[in-house]
């Protein structure tokens, strides 16, 4: 493979920000993208050997790219690797909607496979809208090995940003075991109120282990 050149190497309108600039950032490769978001190199690596690097990361781990895998890359700061998964969780929230309805559990659960290996409780919502198309998918709290706390509002204010029609609400057990504790009845019974008051209704909670789940919609309890 031909040596990646440095930046300062390049004609002044083959660098990244210039042709950004002039021909918008659709005109940009995914390494020229990644380089504009790096902005400079570090720890002895140039820009260009740090975006071929969290290139190569992108590929295998999108979308569950972790800040502990970009600082283990020789070369990227703290607020380099900030910076790139602020811009990939907005882009997840704001730019990459599903032109495809959740519609059944499968479509559920396929959108919720990474909560499965998760060590820790992770509390998240879907928001639909009334063709049930996801808007948004979003971590409400994260909790310990036992318990994941919430409320109401955490959950029904971005709804309601989003004037979602109905909302998932989804969590991990990483005990394995995929029965709803009282705390996690409870909890669903609270959003399911509150969502009644709200206008905007809770479709299903899931509890997912490894291998197995949970819908409180399935067993009747909404």
């Amino acid at each position: 493979m031909p040596k990646t050149k440095r930046i300062s190497q390049l004609l002044p309108a083959d660098r990244p920000r210039e042709k950004l600039q002039s021909k918008g950032s659709a005109a940009l490769s995914d390494f020229e993208l990644l380089e504009v978001i790096i902005g400079s190199g570090a720890g002895g690596s140039d820009v260009g050997t740090l975006a071929r690097q969290i290139q190569r990361l992108l590929r295998k781990s999108s979308p569950e790219i972790s800040y502990e895998s970009l600082v283990a890359i020789h070369g990227v700061s703290t607020a380099t690797a900030t910076k790139l998964l602020a811009a990939l969780e907005l882009a997840r929230r704001h730019l990459v909607k599903s032109a495809e309805p959740l519609r059944t559990q499968h479509d559920i659960l396929i959108r919720l496979a990474d909560l499965r290996s998760k060590q820790q409780e992770y509390l998240v919502a879907l928001t639909l809208d009334g063709g049930q198309r996801l808007i948004a998918q979003r971590t409400i709290t994260i909790g310990t090995l036992e318990a994941v706390l919430a409320h109401p509002r955490e959950i029904f204010a971005d709804a309601i940003a989003d004037r979602a029609a109905t909302v998932i609400v989804a969590h991990n057990h990483p005990s394995g075991d995929p029965q709803p504790s009282a705390k996690d009845i409870t909890l669903t019974q609270h959003l399911a109120g509150a969502g009644q008051l709200l206008g905007v209704e809770l479709y299903d909670h899931i509890i997912l282990t490894r291998t197995e789940y949970f819908s409180f919609r399935q067993h009747h309890m909404l």
